[in-house]
C-alpha cells in the first residue's frame, strides 16, 4: 500500500462525499487554502456555493471548477437565498472581526454567519450577543484538517445556536470525514449522535471554539514529545557519550516502525515518518516555530480554571525560545555561574 499522507491510513481511510438528496446553497468567504477546498468538498457533495475573496484570481479559480462568484460583497449578499448561511475563513482576529461587522451591517433575521477559523472563544460570545440582538444567527466551528481536508475530510467542533447548527447539518456532513475504517469504540453501539462521522455539537457560542483551542494546545504538546524523542535519537551518537554505548541510529526508519503497531502511532507521526524520509536531517529546515494564537488561549484559560497544564505550557515556551538566540536571561545564568564559581562558558562555535 503506497505511503499516502492525505488518507492517514495509520488511523482511517476517508469517506469522500457523495451527491445526496439533502442540498443545501453555502457562501464563502475566504477562498485559501483551506476555504477553497472546502468548497470543492461541498461542491462534491452537490451543494451550491457562492464564493468571494479579496483575491479575484481566487473567485475565477474556484468559478472555472463549478461555484458562483461574486464581484463584491454587496454582489455576495445579493446572491445568496434566504435564509443566508455564510462561512468565512480569514484569519482570527481583526479580519475576521472587519468581515462579521460588514455582514452584520447587511444581513437579516435567521440568516446564520459561520466563523470556521481559529477565532478565541470570548470573541464569538460577544459577537453572538451583538448579533443576536438583529436576530442573526452566530455559529462557531473549530475546523481540524489542514491542507489535507479535501481528501481526508474535516473534523469540526461546533458551538452557537442549536437550530441553526442542525440547519447546516448537511453542510457539516459533507465536509467531515465519515465513519471511514476507524473501529467503533465499544459502549458506542447504542449511543446517537454526530461524533463517528467527524463533527460534533459542542454547545452555545464560543464552545466550539474552545473545544478547537484546546485540542490545538493538546497538539503542541504532542509534537514537541515527538519532537524531543527524536532529537535525543539524533544525538545518541555524541562524542560526549562513553564509545560503547554511541548509537548511529535511522530517525527515518524509526519513526517508520512506529507507525506500524506502536502506541505512539498517530498522523502526526505519519507526517514526521513522511518528512524525515524526504530529508533525514532536516537540512531545510530552520527550526524556527511559530504559534497561532490558540496555545496561548489554552494557558490562559487553564490559568483562569487553576488547571495545571505543565506539557502544554512548556510545549508553548519551547516555540517562543525557538525564535530567539541565546536570550538575556541565559546570559545572567552564565554570568552568575562565573562569579560563583568562575566557571566560564564556551563561546558557540569553540570547541
Amino acid at each position: 500500500m503506497p505511503f499516502d499522507v492525505r488518507k492517514g491510513f495509520t488511523t482511517r481511510r476517508p469517506s469522500l462525499p457523495t451527491k445526496g438528496d439533502e442540498v443545501m446553497q453555502l457562501g464563502m468567504i475566504g477562498l485559501g487554502k483551506m476555504g477553497a477546498n472546502m468548497v470543492r468538498r461541498l461542491m462534491r457533495g452537490g451543494h451550491e456555493c457562492v464564493v468571494w475573496d479579496m483575491n479575484p484570481a481566487s473567485i475565477d479559480e474556484l468559478g472555472r471548477e463549478g461555484a458562483t462568484g461574486a464581484k463584491s460583497l454587496d454582489d455576495f449578499i445579493a446572491k445568496l437565498t434566504k435564509p443566508r448561511a455564510v462561512w468565512i475563513m480569514v484569519p482570527a482576529g481583526e479580519p475576521t472581526e472587519k468581515t462579521v461587522n460588514a455582514l452584520a451591517a447587511q444581513l437579516a433575521k435567521d440568516d446564520i454567519i459561520i466563523d470556521g477559523g481559529n477565532s478565541y472563544f470570548k470573541d464569538d460570545a460577544r459577537r453572538s450577543r451583538s448579533l443576536r440582538e438583529k436576530g442573526i444567527n452566530y455559529v462557531d466551528v473549530g475546523t481540524s484538517g489542514g491542507v489535507w481536508g479535501l481528501e481526508r475530510g474535516y473534523c469540526m467542533m461546533i458551538g452557537g445556536p442549536k437550530a441553526a447548527v442542525e440547519h447546516l447539518d448537511p453542510i457539516f456532513k459533507t465536509l467531515a470525514p465519515g465513519p471511514g475504517n476507524i473501529p467503533r469504540t465499544p459502549g458506542r453501539e447504542k449511543i446517537k449522535g454526530t461524533v463517528e462521522d467527524g463533527y460534533l455539537y459542542c454547545g452555545p457560542s464560543g464552545a466550539g471554539h474552545f473545544v478547537k483551542m484546546v485540542h490545538n494546545g493538546i497538539e503542541y504538546g504532542m509534537m514537541q514529545a515527538y519532537a524531543e524523542g527524536f532529537d535525543i535519537f539524533h544525538h545518541a551518537n555524541s562524542d560526549q557519550l562513553p564509545e560503547e554505548i554511541r548509537y548511529d541510529l535511522n530517525v527515518a526508519d524509526i519513526a517508520e516502525v512506529w507507525r506500524r503497531g506502536s502506541v505512539v502511532a498517530s498522523w502526526l507521526l505519519d507526517l514526521t515518518a513522511m518528512a524525515l524520509i524526504e530529508d533525514p536531517n532536516l537540512a531545510n529546515y530552520t527550526g524556527f516555530v511559530q504559534d497561532s494564537g490558540e496555545g496561548r488561549w489554552t494557558i490562559q484559560a487553564a490559568v483562569e480554571e487553576a488547571v495545571p497544564a505543565e506539557v502544554l505550557s512548556a510545549a508553548l515556551y519551547t516555540r517562543f525560545r525557538s525564535r530567539q538566540e541565546h536570550t538575556f536571561a541565559e546570559k545572567i545564568l552564565s554570568a552568575m555561574r562565573k562569579k560563583f564559581g568562575g566557571h566560564l562558558e564556551a563561546r558557540s562555535g569553540s570547541k
